[in-house]
This record gives structure tokens, C-alpha cells and sequence, in this order.
């Protein structure tokens, strides 16, 4: 077995355990055996910017006979990313303790190094919304209140066939030219408030909801406006309202990286009266855009001509958003609880600072959270190191890798390095930015999570070709059955789960238009729909699921395990991903299964392709 002589991820070789605020004192710890005959060991620190620090060693005891322990303490400096490794002597010369796997180190030259994050010493997130549970929805999807809307845009091609398949008629290059409509509105998501309380949501997160010319309502018209099919600002603030009563937010999605073409900041189509970017460069918007050739050739979105990018550094478009009369603090003084940012890895430092400032000056608990795919504590975006998670930009992000490590592990069964991912996001992240981390398994960005089950991930999109679902009933018992299992994990894991309306209810669908298909009201699946309702019972009375410690126990053979710890409580998740039913030995007496599986004594029993919540008895 190979000597593991420093794992970041164990008290006594690091304390505090992960990412660190301002002027915290850190102790690290290294375990050598007495054999190899250690001289002198050292701590080399190198700063993002590349500046290195060297901190001396000292030998603190011996382990046994035939271990010593060596140890050093610092004071972290300022808020940033840090990497280190230890350097040893002995009578051969020098040796590096660098990263080998996970949080493990191993004496040799060829590993990385450590990475430690330090955050602004004044990082708060809000506290409403840790142990809680987000639901999201697609406006125009969701619920229809029946109220008539007037004067309709002709180009909307309106349906009356809730729950019919949504449309999907490309031309030859791909473009849509026409988007239908089933009428979703605010008043219709205020009508069914009582059932999204009945399934523990405390948040509401909505797609865009601003005026735009297309369904997703991705391509922004007007930012001061709700766009008219949905209703207007009496209607937001009635919603808004009606949910806090309930003790549920409401956040906004903002849409701040590009405008859409047909808007009255660019105006390419002179549908508005006023003087867009497009139509003149003494427009007032005219700097915001980055024109190549005008007025033809400009910066888009993806190169996606209808969505023209902005220059979010622009101080007249930072005003006009984080201003104090802005669109940020104009739609929280109308009851947002906060802004899920779309694509926050293409807005710029500046952006994003300005926009914390106002965001935070208005409405202090207000939630702040990032669409970034990637581990958010050590991204690249641009050639720039980012630094969204340490205090001055986002509270947290929408977190895909937990999302690919279920659907991985349920379509894959790979239990292995499950509960090393989940640790390493831990570690990484500041610990108030766990806490409110989105954990999602499927979005309006992918497919429906029931199809991504069932078909073992055969599904596939391009650009003219489209998956729309269709799944036969055997892949439908099949999803369902997987979908149960991972949604037990992802209500257990740090952070706080999120549904993506109709998935509880059993929503089929494949990729974009098809995942975004109406919520089947009177056609749900009940025992799928009860199955959510009680995760989000289990959520709201148990505390540990607020800010409890994630604590690996085990992850192999298609089986993984792990606990959640505080407030007094130890609750902990098995699941079985394998086709035969196993015996899962516990690590000590005292669990009672809360929600699936079977105890007895130590031995917990599990269906195959099921997941077991147990708590450990007071």
C-alpha cells in the first residue's frame, strides 16, 4: 500500500478544512515515515499572480515508532487563489510532496499542486435559501390562468393545445422564424403556489420573463418590461407577493451578455420607435454594441446574428443596469429575491462587481447566482483567472458537476470518484457558496432528465436535427426507477436541489424545443409527484441539510455512500446502482431508514437501481 504522506481533505493534515477566509489561520501537517530520514521540511506557497513564499517547517512529534509528524501554520493573506506543495531534505538531497489524486499527496516531482481558495472575510450568502429547495420554470410552459391577452404580435403563432408538442420548423441554415406560444403566464404560476409548497420549494426561479420576440425570451426587447403574454408589473408584484407569504422567493433570470436584434436598444427590424443601435450611431445604445462594419457587422452572441453581443464594460450600460435607478434594483424593489445570471462566464469583472454593489445595496439577502459549467473556484475565462466565488460577485452557481457525476453514475454506474468530485467542490468552494450552490439535473438547457435515464444517454442534437422524446414504457419505468434513486442524492447533497418544472410529475421530452414542453396538469405521475413531495418534507425537517458537512464513507461497486453531519444530526444516502439487490454493511448499529431500503442491525438491504436515506438514532 502506498504511504499517503499528506491528504488535504483530513483535519489533522489541514485545519480548517477547504477554502479559508482573510486572516485565517491555517495548520498543515504532513506524516513521514521515520525511515526516510527527513532533515528539514519547508512549505512553498505560489500566488495566482506567480509570487512564491517559502514558510519553514517544524518537526512538532513522532507517530508511533516508525512515523513523524511535521507541521507549519500561516495566516492567509488576501482573497485569491493559492497553490502549494511541501519540499523535503534528507541526507539523498530535496523531495516534493505534490498532489496525487483527490485530496492525496505522494513524494514525487511529477503530481500538481494543492489548490487553496481564500475568500473576502465579509462573504455572506443569504441565509433563506440553505435547506430549501429551487423550482425552476419556463414561463410559458408552466400553468395558463385563462386571462385573454390583447394585441398579440401577429408573428406569434399562439396554440391552444396545451400540451401539445412544441414547434420545431428550422430553414435550410437553422433559423427559427417563427415561435409558438401556450400561454403560460405570472398569474397562472400565483394560482399554483399551494402545490409548489406542497413540494418544499422556497424558491422560484424563472426563465426570462422581459419583453422579447421568442418563446425562451432569451433575445431581450426591453428590460423594463414584462413582456405582455406573461402580464405586467401588477402581475409580477402580485406573484411575488402571494409566494413570500409562502415562504418562497422569487429570482429573476438576467440576460445581460447580448440583447436581442429585434429590441429597442439595437432595433434592427424597426418594430420600436425609438433610435436603436442599428438605426443610427447617435444612438444612445450605440456604444453599447461592437460593431465590426456598421451597421451589418457586429460582435453576436455565439455568432448567432439575432443575439448581438454588448460591451458589458460600458459605463452607460452599467449605469442603465446597476445604476440607482437601474433594472437590477427596479424589478427587487418590485419583490425579486434575486438574479440568476445567464452565461455569468462572458460578463466581465467589472460587470460583475458593479452588480453585486447594487444588488446587495438594495436588497441585502437578495440571491446572486452564476451560470458557469465548469468548477467556478479556478475558471479561465477570456485568458482571466476568475473570481466569482471570493466575496465581491456571485453568492454561487449552478452546479453541472454534481448534475454530471448523478446522470453519470445512474446511466453509467461507476461508483468510483463519486465522493471525491462532490469533496473536491467542497474544498474548493467557499463554504457559503456550497451551501446555496443550485443543484440541478436537468434545465431548459438539456434534455429531459426522465429521456437521459431511460435511453442510457442515447440521445443526440445538432443543428437542424432534434431529439423529441418518445420514449417507449419500458424506458419510462426505466427513467422513472433511475430518476428516483438520483433525486434522493441530489436532495442530500451539500447545496440545495432544483427541479426543473414537470420533471417530478414525469415530463418527457428531448432536446431544445422538446424539453420545454407544457406541465402535464391532470396527467401527472402521482407516485413520482408524492416521491418529490417527500424529499422536500425530509429537506424542511432536517437541519443538517441547511450547511451539515458532506463525509465520504464509500464509493465502489456500483454503490455509494455518504453522510451529512451537524446541527446533531447524521443522516446518511446509500445507493445501489447495480441489477441485483445488495447488502450494504453499515459502519456501525443505530440507523433507521427514513426513506427507502431496509435496516437491521448493521446491514442495510436495497433493491436494485434504489436509494436508502437513513438516520442515525440520538
Amino acid at each position: 500500500m502506498e504511504f499517503i504522506p499528506y491528504n488535504s481533505r483530513l483535519i489533522y493534515h489541514k485545519s480548517p478544512f477547504g477554502a479559508v477566509s482573510e486572516g485565517t489561520q491555517v495548520t498543515l501537517r504532513i506524516v513521514l515515515p521515520v525511515s526516510f530520514g527527513c532533515t528539514g521540511a519547508s512549505l512553498i506557497i505560489e500566488s495566482d499572480g506567480g509570487e512564491k513564499t517559502v514558510c519553514p517547517m517544524e518537526w512538532e512529534k513522532p507517530e508511533g515508532t516508525a512515523e513523524e509528524w511535521w507541521k507549519v501554520s500561516f495566516t492567509a493573506g488576501e482573497q485569491g487563489l493559492y497553490w502549494y506543495r511541501f519540499s523535503l531534505e534528507n541526507e539523498n538531497g530535496e523531495s516534493l510532496i505534490t498532489k496525487s489524486y483527490g485530496g492525496t499527496g505522494r513524494i514525487s516531482p511529477d503530481g500538481g499542486s494543492f489548490q487553496l481558495t481564500v475568500y473576502s472575510e465579509d462573504f455572506e450568502t443569504p441565509d433563506w435559501i440553505k435547506g430549501s429547495v429551487i423550482y425552476q420554470i419556463f414561463p410559458d410552459r408552466f400553468n395558463f390562468s385563462g386571462k385573454y391577452k390583447n394585441g398579440v404580435p401577429p408573428e406569434r403563432v399562439m396554440r391552444s393545445d396545451w400540451g401539445g408538442k412544441p414547434m420545431w420548423q428550422p430553414d435550410s441554415q437553422g433559423r427559427i422564424s417563427q415561435y409558438d406560444y401556450f400561454g403560460g403566464d405570472l398569474e397562472g404560476i400565483e394560482q399554483k403556489l399551494d402545490y409548489l409548497s406542497s413540494l418544499g420549494v422556497g424558491c422560484i426561479y424563472l426563465n426570462p420573463i422581459f419583453e422579447a420576440h421568442s418563446n425562451h425570451r432569451y433575445d431581450t426587447a426591453d428590460y423594463e418590461k414584462i413582456d405582455m403574454l406573461l402580464g405586467d408589473e401588477n402581475d409580477f408584484e402580485s406573484l411575488c407577493k402571494s409566494a413570500e407569504k409562502r415562504g418562497i422567493k422569487i429570482i429573476l433570470d438576467g440576460v445581460f451578455s447580448h440583447t436581442g436584434a429585434d429590441s429597442r436598444y439595437f432595433n434592427r427590424e424597426n418594430r420600436y420607435s425609438g433610435v436603436g443601435a442599428y438605426n443610427s450611431p447617435d444612438s444612445p445604445y450605440y456604444d453599447w454594441y461592437k460593431f465590426k462594419e456598421y451597421p451589418d457587422e457586429y460582435e453576436s452572441w455565439w455568432g448567432v446574428d439575432i443575439l448581438p453581443e454588448i460591451s458589458e464594460e460600458n459605463d452607460g450600460y452599467i449605469e442603465y443596469m446597476a445604476g440607482e435607478n437601474g433594472i437590477l434594483r427596479k424589478w427587487l424593489r418590485l419583490g425579486a429575491g434575486g438574479w440568476r445570471l445567464d452565461v455569468a462566464d462572458e460578463l466581465p469583472d467589472k460587470f460583475l462587481d458593479a452588480l453585486r454593489i447594487a444588488v446587495k445595496s438594495e436588497k441585502s439577502d437578495a440571491y446572486i447566482l452564476g451560470e458557469v459549467w465548469e468548477d467556478a473556484s479556478n475558471k479561465v475565462s477570456y485568458g482571466d483567472r476568475r473570481r466569482y466565488l471570493q466575496g465581491a460577485q456571485l453568492d454561487s452557481v449552478m452546479n453541472y458537476p454534481f448534475a454530471d457525476l448523478l446522470i453519470g453514475f445512474a446511466i453509467g454506474g461507476v461508483a468510483e470518484g463519486f465522493n471525491d468530485r462532490v469533496a473536491e467542490i467542497c474544498e474548493n468552494y467557499p463554504k457559503p457558496a456550497v451551501d446555496c450552490l443550485m443543484n440541478h439535473i436537468g434545465t431548459h438547457d438539456t434534455c429531459r432528465v426522465l429521456n437521459r435515464l431511460g435511453t442510457g444517454g442515447g440521445y443526440y442534437s445538432d443543428h437542424l436535427n432534434r431529439y423529441s422524446g418518445g420514449l417507449t414504457g419500458h424506458e419510462k419505468a426505466e427513467g422513472k426507477k433511475l430518476l428516483k434513486m438520483i433525486s434522493m442524492m441530489q436532495f442530500t447533497l451539500p447545496g440545495v436541489p432544483c427541479i426543473y418544472y414537470g420533471d417530478e410529475a414525469g415530463t418527457d421530452g428531448g432536446e431544445d424545443p422538446f424539453n420545454r414542453g407544457c406541465y402535464p396538469w391532470g396527467k401527472e405521475d402521482t407516485e413520482l409527484t408524492e416521491h418529490y413531495k417527500a424529499l422536500g418534507r425530509l429537506r424542511k425537517e432536517h437541519a443538517v441539510f441547511k450547511d451539515g458537512e458532506f463525509v465520504p464513507v464509500s464509493a465502489m461497486l456500483g454503490c455509494v455512500a455518504y453522510e451529512r453531519t451537524g446541527r446533531g444530526e447524521r443522516i446518511m444516502t446509500v445507493a445501489n446502482r447495480n441489477s441485483h439487490p445488495i447488502t450494504y454493511i453499515l459502519p456501525e448499529d443505530g440507523y433507521e431508514a427514513v426513506m427507502g431500503g431496509g435496516v437491521n442491525g448493521r446491514e442495510l438491504y436495497l433493491d436494485e437501481n434504489t436509494a436508502a436515506i437513513i438516520i442515525k438514532k440520538a
